[in-house]
């Protein structure tokens, strides 16, 4: 699906028109420079590519300092591409937050927070047994048993354990588009995203 490249500033409240407080988060959402446009003739699919955020030239390596050079640009931080676009973008193109003007929900992913090593509660929500009887020892957050000792001999592969939290790539579907703020490139969707203040968001139609 079309989209851009953005921000994530921060969490707020808004009141809508009926006087409730909805919590929001705030997105700077572009401007985003098209880079390159990818073709079935030349690349075997099509394609927009489009870069975000100003990044410094003395840490960008030379075949990308030329890369954004051919399109007229700075260096940038962020390159995605996306398929689906439906006006014919040039490559120097910019594109705002104005590109949703239309819209009232939009699609939004990004890395989530990452936690380390968690435990099988934390991580999967399990239970425990705080309300043990009967000789429970201090095991209350243990997952038991995670499979047979004589047959298969082995614990099968997915097994809900401990492990990495988080840090993975998530997509909120629907979310609605409370305000935009043309003027900064703001875009105020209800609801939280994934990600950390200052991580990169990618926002789809």
């Amino acid at each position: 699906m079309p989209g851009l490249i953005g921000k994530k500033i921060g969490m707020t409240s808004i009141y809508d028109n009926e006087g409730k407080n909805i919590p929001c988060t705030v997105i700077q959402a572009g401007p985003c420079v098209v880079t390159q446009i990818k073709t079935v003739e030349n690349d075997g699919y099509s394609a927009v590519q489009l870069a975000f955020d100003d990044k410094k030239v003395k840490n960008t390596p030379k075949p990308m300092q030329g890369h954004f050079a051919r399109a007229n640009t700075t260096p940038k931080r962020k390159v995605i591409e996306l398929k689906g676009f439906v006006k014919d973008w040039k490559p120097g193109d910019v594109i705002t937050v104005d590109y949703f003007h239309d819209d009232t929900w939009l699609d939004v992913s990004g890395i989530s927070k990452g936690k380390g090593f968690q435990g099988v509660v934390k991580r999967h929500g399990f239970r425990g047994v705080n309300d043990a009887t009967h000789g429970q020892h201090n095991r209350n957050r243990a997952p038991g048993s995670v499979g047979a000792s004589s047959y298969p001999s082995r614990v099968f592969k997915g097994m809900r354990m401990g492990g990495q939290t988080g840090n993975k790539k998530v997509k909120i579907l629907n979310l609605r588009v409370m305000k935009i703020i043309p003027e900064n490139n703001l875009l105020i969707l209800k609801g939280s995203v994934p990600g950390s203040n200052g991580s990169f968001l990618i926002i789809e139609k």
